[in-house]
């Protein structure tokens, strides 16, 4: 077990834990990476590890998901792709969120694959090839019904034309094809036939215009999971790699055979008897219904806790679930322990996998009212990393 970054050994003793920390089990994510591969054995896989690999950490990520067989890295800024490159990154790798005068030049330099959806895109990528002289690697984005990013079907003939004229000239070659579901998430969604009918034609019109991408992508992880006919030759999980399920009409984590990787906990900072009758935390949103026990635990919205969660969410202490006292602040919250023993430096699990009988990410995003990706992605960088599972050397 290592932490990153910096050092140090982390072992479970309550002495040893520290404020809090978010243990990285490398192992169930090595798992997740093959369990996904088995859903999709016709396709490649791109493990996308945006995010800071969804707040798990973008590097001992990458670095687990290519050990068990993801022949594609996926990020969404240019700045995280080129700092996989300056970790020691060598496979394929993508990202596709760029605005104009983004580093076009070094990401073609550092090999990156990158993505547009508008001629303006291809005219700085074409620049920035011709800087490097070397031709760009590139990927073209349709909007097959998500209207965020991606090229509108009826400006797509103009983007691919530019795209073989600049290929032709040597200036870029056209690796992918792709786009991205709205409504994967719901199996059944008319919408998803919708896309798919879409991405077909929309792939068709580069094929005729004389494209011919190495990888054609649509899946993200609900339809890796869920639809077959949408794996092409790439699939693109996220979420799913950091053992969650991207949605509970999906399945959940176990049904779907992935492992929950990231567990958060802390330790009580404070425990101390109160009367009846106290308010707890700010607006005494909270007030003990007799003499009762509360345990403190030192992290909060700071450390990237839902604020929404307040007087809501479940952590594990003292052998029982115990729901949030009051309000999160910005560094701590309070549980009301009742007539339980507890002592501060005593571990308390906000969440994790569940098989110890500790909440999960998915009980925390229902009891703020969101969804699991954002209760890992947004645990703050002051909240260390400690992997479990990284090989000897790596």
């Amino acid at each position: 077990m290592y932490q990153h970054p910096g050092g140090g050994i982390a072992a479970d003793r309550a002495e040893d834990h520290g404020r809090a920390r978010a243990e990285i089990d490398l192992d169930a994510l090595r798992d997740n990476v093959r369990t996904l591969r088995a859903y999709a054995p016709r396709a490649e896989l791109m493990a996308v590890v945006k995010a800071d690999g969804y707040g798990h950490g973008a590097v001992p990520c990458a670095r687990a998901a290519r050990q068990a067989g993801a022949t594609w890295l996926g990020t969404a800024t240019p700045q995280e792709a080129i700092a996989l490159r300056k970790a020691g990154d060598r496979g394929r790798l993508m990202c596709w969120l760029w605005t104009p005068g983004g580093p076009w030049r070094e990401a073609i330099e550092r090999d990156i694959d990158v993505s547009a959806s508008g001629t303006w895109a291809l005219e700085e990528i074409v620049t920035a090839a011709r800087a490097a002289g070397r031709p760009a690697r590139v990927h073209l984005k349709a909007d097959t019904g998500l209207g965020r990013n991606g090229c509108q079907p009826a400006d797509w003939p103009q983007l691919v034309a530019a795209a073989r004229a600049a290929e032709a000239e040597g200036a870029l070659k056209v690796t992918g094809v792709w786009s991205h579901f709205a409504c994967a998430d719901e199996p059944g969604h008319p919408a998803n036939a919708a896309q798919l009918a879409a991405f077909r034609e929309a792939v068709a019109v580069a094929e005729r215009a004389g494209l011919d991408p190495e990888v054609r992508h649509h899946a993200n992880s609900p339809a890796t999971l869920t639809l077959p006919e949408s794996h092409f030759d790439l699939v693109r999980p996220g979420v799913s790699v950091y053992g969650l399920s991207p949605s509970p009409e999906v399945g959940t984590a176990d049904s779907l055979g992935l492992r929950p990787v990231m567990t958060l906990s802390a330790s009580l900072a404070l425990v101390k008897r109160v009367p009846g009758g106290h308010g707890v935390s700010y607006g005494h949103g909270y007030t003990t219904p007799g003499e009762t026990t509360l345990g403190l635990v030192p992290v909060g919205y700071a450390d990237g806790l839902p604020r929404h969660a307040s007087g809501a969410a479940p952590v594990l202490v003292a052998g029982k679930w115990r729901t949030i006292a009051g309000r999160v602040a910005m560094d701590q919250f309070v549980v009301d322990l009742g007539g339980d023993t507890a002592a501060a430096g005593d571990r308390v699990v906000l969440f994790g996998p569940g098989e110890a009988g500790e909440p999960t990410a998915e009980d925390w995003a229902r009891a703020a009212g969101t969804i699991s990706y954002e209760i890992v992605t947004r645990i703050s960088a002051r909240v260390p990393r400690v992997y479990t599972g990284e090989p000897a050397g790596a």
